[in-house]
């Protein structure tokens, strides 16, 4: 059985735009794969059609079948995480065999103050 794991560093979840994320993701494998990517990516979810875009990811080609690899990327200036009545945007950061069949992930809020902006309905004039 796959073991994937990825972790951001003293376990921060939420960023600024600009900002540094940074971590480790480590893995044990049961035989060899091509590849292992880190994936930055915000998806959608509540009514209507989900999205995901990646944004960023880190590869590593023919990796060994343990090992444990440090990563850093930037969080992007937007979207932001949001919460509605409808519908909300998260960020996350996962770790992902070649073959699509495991994965790991961390949630992550990237917003002004590093805060999850939350969206209320108007209430008219």
């Amino acid at each position: 059985m796959n073991e994937l794991k990825i972790a951001t560093r003293n376990d921060v979840t939420a960023f600024q735009p600009g900002q540094e994320i940074s971590g480790a993701a480590g893995w044990k494998l049961d035989k060899k794969v091509d590849w292992i990517e880190i994936r930055l990516f915000w998806y959608t979810d509540g009514k209507g059609t989900e999205d995901v875009q990646v944004v960023d990811t880190i590869r590593f080609d023919n990796p060994l079948q343990e090992a444990a690899e440090p990563y850093r990327l930037v969080a992007p200036d937007f979207p932001y995480s949001f919460s509605g009545t409808l519908i909300s945007l998260m960020w996350a950061i996962e770790i992902v065999l070649a073959s699509g069949s495991d994965a790991a992930r961390v949630d992550l809020v990237i917003a002004p103050k590093a805060e999850e902006i939350k969206l209320t309905p108007h209430a008219g004039p």
